[in-house]
């Protein structure tokens, strides 16, 4: 008997270790299909945008035992944000130059892969689209202003779709479009048979409208519109000033990080961007809806049911930065069906999903005023009273970082930068900025469990943003062609004396021409790269122009001579003359640590389970720095087992946690960072973790590699690992 009753013991304790790491298989009713099973087949795991998964193969116990089972290159080594998709047994996703391709998910193999050979090649991918239909399977994504339907089985254009397998992401936006940048880095949101399309648009005065776009999956026709920027006659018309909508000055109110469905309700919930131009708002007075705001349309029709907006008349570029998160909770006592919304100001706002009734209450806040002339900022903004901000909102002079050799610096910017909130205003001086422009929360988005438990990464990055006076028209006047468009264009990021700003993401344009023809150079201007947006206006001559004065062979000028200059039109208003991250002499941020955290919020009570600090700088833990956290770009994956997985910082980690403590379990280094949220699924019983690893970011190596994890071979006779 004692042989027997000895094993029995055993397997009950580890039958309730494995329960302790497991999660609930309630499907809270109209979320089900926001969870990912063995397939992940939509973008950031489902409708829900919820980052989950019910696979259990891979848990608490035996995490540690991951290995690399094979690794895909796709030899275009940059950003690689994509979140790839994995139906029956084959993963889809995209190329640093926003190329598709599919290959065995098992094996790594590659299946197909979709060339291009045209020029907006610098556009970045979060992903793709999978849609099906009996036999008729389909991937579709964007490239340019264009979106694409190819063939899943084998990457070849659906010609029958808009014009020989593409239509224009402008057909809805109106004339004013034509010229304009119009692209789409995240993936469209599918409601039966039609595609319901997010935008990037530019930021500055030439930015076109952001009009939220459906088209018809099987044919590419139009389905519908929704005006972001109303139009006569319609809700929000007069938050604007009239005729804001011809697009002759303000621009913007895009969908550009992603929307959330609620399939069996036919809602489609669509986080909104700031106005352009994004910091100096005297041309668009009022609280500008629909823009920095979360929009629950009818996605069969596009048409309203209901909104919130999260900044009024925004001019520090506070829009939601990802998808929101559908979500059941327990509220007063019964099951809600809701949506919650991630910020960069680390809000997180939670309403009813029907009704757009906050769960908790919200409160509209006095905040400071512009001293800039012009601007008229809007006298309070919301603040949600639960859950407390995931990232702080002030910086005091105890809060700069203990490791600066260069406090007395540090002290005179914060004492001029008479920072008080998350809302103070840009001024001539310089603004802290905090949280920063990515955040808080960014693109990554946060997962949710069924518990209604949210689990969010936040950077702790503060940026100093100085507003002035644009260059006059007497000024521009003595300055070359090149020069002016250069003063007009790029002084905000690459400064005058053309050394950019590396720790910010600005490269040096000082030895370009060392490294880079101008072929290459004006293809970036033209089409856009990483942070920088595209200009699209330029005509051949001033591209020439621009293009001369960078590379340092401008002709010399007669500006007494130059025709046009002395009757310029340009408008004196305010532009960007200081535009950095807060960092200290040695490059690291100039508050005191944590510089980035990952936290658990409970849902159902607007309490937080736990918080801990994420990322590392490796120089400093060499030298006994205790973990300090860091900026992270990319999202968490949470498993039913019990695990969070996220890579997401630029020290090339990949983490993985315990979920319900914030423990860390395991950790590998990648090929490169892995700027990008990780997709888990399962081909003939066996699971699988897959993550993007680009780099390129954060002034990170780049990389060109897809890394699949997953435990190692089991000995079928034993039931052991190989290993063992």
């Amino acid at each position: 008997m004692r042989r027997i009753i000895i094993p029995l013991v055993l397997i009950a304790i580890l039958l309730g270790i494995l329960q302790s790491c497991a999660e609930s298989e309630e499907s809270n009713g109209a979320t089900a299909l926001s969870w990912s099973g063995s397939d992940w087949s939509e973008y950031l795991g489902g409708p829900g945008r919820n980052h989950y998964s019910t696979l259990k193969e891979i848990n608490c116990t035996n995490v540690s035992q991951l290995e690399v089972v094979w690794k895909y290159s796709t030899l275009d080594t940059g950003q690689i944000q994509s979140n790839p998709l994995i139906i029956d047994g084959v993963l889809y996703s995209m190329t640093a130059t926003t190329e598709p391709f599919a290959l065995n998910a098992a094996t790594g193999e590659k299946l197909w892969r979709k060339d291009t050979d045209s020029l907006d090649q610098f556009n970045t991918s979060r992903g793709l689209v999978y849609w099906e239909d009996g036999d008729d399977t389909r991937i579709l994504y964007t490239h340019g202003e264009w979106l694409y339907a190819v063939k899943a089985e084998t990457g070849e254009d659906i010609t029958s779709f808009g014009e020989d397998g593409r239509v224009s992401l402008k057909s809805g936006l109106g004339e004013t479009a034509k010229n304009k940048m119009v692209i789409s880095n995240t993936p469209g949101t599918v409601y039966k048979d039609i595609i319901i399309m997010p935008l990037r648009v530019s930021e500055g005065t030439d930015a076109a409208l952001g009009h939220i776009q459906a088209f018809n999956i099987r044919t590419g026709e139009l389905e519908w519109v929704f005006h972001t920027i109303p139009q006569p006659g319609e809700f929000g018309y007069n938050t604007w000033p009239e005729n804001t909508h011809r697009n002759t000055e303000v621009g913007g109110a895009n969908n550009w990080a992603g929307m959330a469905i609620d399939k069996k309700r036919g809602i489609v919930y669509a986080p909104t961007g700031s106005a352009a131009y994004d910091f100096y708002g005297s041309n668009r007075a009022g609280k500008n809806l629909f823009a920095s705001t979360l929009l629950a349309l009818d996605a069969a029709t596009g048409e309203r049911i209901w909104h919130y907006q999260f900044v009024h008349h925004d001019m520090l570029d506070r829009d939601p930065p990802a998808p929101p998160n559908l979500v059941t909770v327990t509220h007063e006592g019964k099951k809600v069906d809701a949506v919650a919304q991630v910020t960069k100001q680390g809000f997180v706002f939670l309403f009813n999903r029907e009704t757009g009734k906050p769960l908790f209450p919200i409160k509209e806040t006095p905040v400071p005023a512009s001293d800039i002339p012009g601007e008229n900022t809007w006298p309070t903004q919301p603040f949600p009273t639960k859950p407390e901000p995931f990232a702080r909102h002030t910086i005091t002079e105890e809060d700069l970082s203990p490791y600066a050799e260069n406090k007395e610096e540090l002290l005179r910017i914060l004492r001029e930068s008479n920072l008080d909130g998350p809302f103070t205003p840009l001024s001539a001086e310089g603004t802290l900025v905090y949280p920063g422009l990515d955040g808080g929360a960014e693109w990554g988005g946060a997962a949710a469990d069924p518990d209604g438990i949210l689990y969010v990464n936040s950077s702790e990055m503060a940026w100093n943003i100085g507003l002035g006076p644009s260059a006059s028209e007497e000024e521009l006047s003595s300055l070359s062609e090149g020069q002016r468009l250069y003063t007009l264009n790029c002084v905000a990021c690459h400064g005058s004396d053309l050394e950019g700003n590396s720790a910010s993401g600005f490269p040096s344009l000082v030895d370009i021409a060392d490294s880079r023809d101008k072929d290459y150079v004006a293809n970036i201007i033209e089409h856009g790269k990483n942070m920088m947006p595209a200009f699209k206006n330029f005509s051949d001559e001033e591209m020439d122009a621009l293009l001369a004065y960078i590379y340092g062979d401008e002709e010399e000028v007669d500006f007494s001579k130059e025709p046009g200059l002395a009757d310029s039109s340009l408008n004196v208003t305010y532009t960007i003359n200081k535009f950095g991250k807060f960092l200290d002499s040695n490059g690291y941020p100039a508050i005191r640590p944590p510089w980035g955290t990952l936290n658990a919020i409970d849902l159902n009570t607007g309490e937080y389970v736990w918080t801990v600090p994420f990322g590392t700088y490796p120089e400093l833990m060499e030298q006994g720095y205790p973990v300090t956290g860091a900026e992270s770009y990319g999202g968490p994956v949470v498993t039913a087992s019990g695990l969070l997985f996220i890579a997401a910082t630029k020290d090339k980690k990949f983490r993985v946690y315990d979920k319900k403590t914030g423990e860390q379990l395991w950790e590998t280094e990648l090929p490169a960072a892995g700027f990008a949220t990780p997709s888990t699924y399962e081909v003939d019983g066996k699971q699988y973790v897959v993550i993007a690893c680009g780099g390129s970011k954060l002034d990170a190596e780049g990389g060109d590699s897809y890394v699949a994890f997953a435990l190692p071979k089991r000995n079928e006779e034993n039931g052991n690992s190989e290993d063992d």
